[in-house]
């Protein structure tokens, strides 16, 4: 995707271009910052309520992350009406939430939550405190804090908290026109999540598109214009089943029944492109070794408490890396003075192959597209390639070591035997891709095997072992070759 430059006519890249969000962003931050720091309170209040009222609630629920986490209530305080403040709940992040339950008094939070959707307040009340929450079940409707506990009870990453339990559904001998009349009368059930039909005794039979409810007359039973319902999930389906139906089949609201095949729910379209996007923040997070909730906005102690897990890992992995070095420079000699100039060479080899070797799997696993029947000739197509690549190199980069060396007459060992560095180098680097390679190939399918998250070996885990082998393997090679032509 680009953004077009009217003046040149060009398109550039949005990763570049600031986008008109950001260019928002930076404005309401200008804006709220100048607010917060003025010397009299008064004046201070008055530029508060004017940004409030002129600015969408979406973008102030970013915008205030700027802000310290005393002053956004008074923010929130000033928004014009009660359905700004819950557009700012829905939007603005958990920090912010937790700060805004601490100020907001039992009345209006009641207030808040009547209005609110029932799938947007299972999600906001996530942050709440048990108690507060338990409080505000016993202080709204009884009818919708039921549907509210029974869809906190699911899991945050299943199906059941996706879905929504607020839809049209009618019985299949029901009229086009009686349906109409219901959906009227009911303004805030979202139309877009689709018109399901359901037999007598509640079990889903089928869909009527919103267009067969407008091209046909209004006396037509609801039976005749419905479709048959092709896909559906559970509640226990994960997010990752919910995503790569929504995502193959191009479904606009995805049905959710339970073992009677009763409908309890619907999945929207937009609520799976939020759990896409969820999932892709958690993935990155971990091929990276670092906390999906970081963010942009977070202080440098907190930015230093998401990171330093996998450092100590990568610490860890370095002191054994010292020990191995230790080791071998016990046995090795003087041989060891030039291996040493070539550890990065192959450590930055072998672990690059590994961690493309594990990103493609894990890419692949994440798309579902590693069947059962194409494992095995994905695996192999993988490991064939990472041992072509490091075949390719090794030899290539031990031919341009023996030349370097046969110019220098032996300078870079001392002797005049210009090929043992070759051979050394070049065997060195082909048997560190082997191991980069083998670990990037193994290490996904041997976290998905033991229940962990695939996307986890494709970062420092990768690294620090990888670094372990390869150096391992180019140091034991390294002192054969060492021994057999100089001893």
């Amino acid at each position: 995707m680009g953004i077009h430059s009217e003046e040149t006519g060009e398109v550039e890249s949005s990763a570049v271009v600031d986008s008109a969000t950001h260019r928002i962003d930076d404005l309401l931050k200008e804006k709220l910052e100048r607010a917060f720091h003025k010397q009299t309170s008064k004046v201070r209040l008055h530029d508060i309520a004017k940004i409030a009222c002129e600015h969408s609630p979406i973008d102030l629920a970013y915008a205030v992350l700027h802000l310290p986490h005393n002053v956004r209530p008074v923010l929130f305080e000033h928004l014009p009406n009660r359905d700004d403040k819950i557009k700012f709940l829905i939007n603005t992040d958990s920090d912010t939430r937790l700060t805004l339950f601490r100020q907001i008094d039992d009345v209006e939070m009641k207030k808040i939550f009547d209005r609110m959707p029932i799938d947007e307040a299972v999600w906001v009340v996530d942050d709440m405190p048990e108690r507060r929450f338990r409080r505000l079940m016993d202080l709204i409707d009884s009818k919708k804090a039921a549907q509210i506990r029974e869809l906190k009870k699911h899991d945050r990453k299943s199906a059941g908290r996706l879905m929504t339990s607020e839809f049209f559904a009618f019985t299949m001998d029901m009229t086009i026109r009686e349906a109409a009349d219901y959906i009227r009368d009911n303004p805030r059930i979202d139309f877009t999540k689709g018109i399901f039909i359901l037999n007598p005794s509640g079990e889903l039979q089928g869909y009527v598109p919103a267009r067969n409810m407008m091209i046909n007359p209004p006396s037509t039973p609801l039976r005749q214009v419905m479709r048959p319902v092709l896909h559906k999930v559970t509640a226990e389906a994960t997010r990752e089943e919910v995503i790569d139906l929504v995502e193959r089949y191009k479904i606009a609201a995805l049905p959710v029944v339970d073992i009677d095949n009763d409908l309890i729910g619907v999945i929207a379209h937009e609520d799976v492109v939020e759990a896409m996007e969820d999932l892709a923040d958690e993935t990155i997070a971990k091929m990276a070794g670092t906390n999906n909730k970081f963010t942009a906005y977070d202080s440098i102690f907190r930015r230093f408490l998401t990171r330093a897990p996998w450092l100590l890992f990568t610490l860890f992995g370095g002191l054994v890396n010292v020990g191995v070095m230790s080791w071998f420079q016990q046995h090795m000699g003087g041989v060891l003075t030039f291996v040493l100039f070539f550890v990065p060479l192959i450590n930055g080899m072998s672990g690059t192959i590994g961690i493309q070797c594990s990103t493609v799997l894990v890419r692949i696993m994440a798309m579902g597209g590693l069947s059962v029947g194409s494992r095995r000739e994905t695996l192999l197509k993988e490991l064939g390639s990472g041992l072509f690549t490091g075949l390719i190199f090794g030899v290539g980069c031990g031919l341009l070591v023996y030349g370097l060396d046969w110019v220098g007459g032996g300078l870079l060992i001392g002797t005049a035997s210009p090929g043992v560095v070759g051979v050394i180098v070049g065997a060195g680097l082909i048997g560190g891709c082997v191991a980069g390679t083998l670990l990037g190939v193994c290490s996904p399918l041997f976290f998905v095997r033991i229940g962990i998250d695939p996307a986890i070996s494709a970062g420092p885990v990768v690294t620090a072992f990888n670094d372990f082998l390869s150096m391992t393997i180019y140091f034991t090679i390294a002192l054969a070759v060492g021994n057999f032509f100089l001893s």
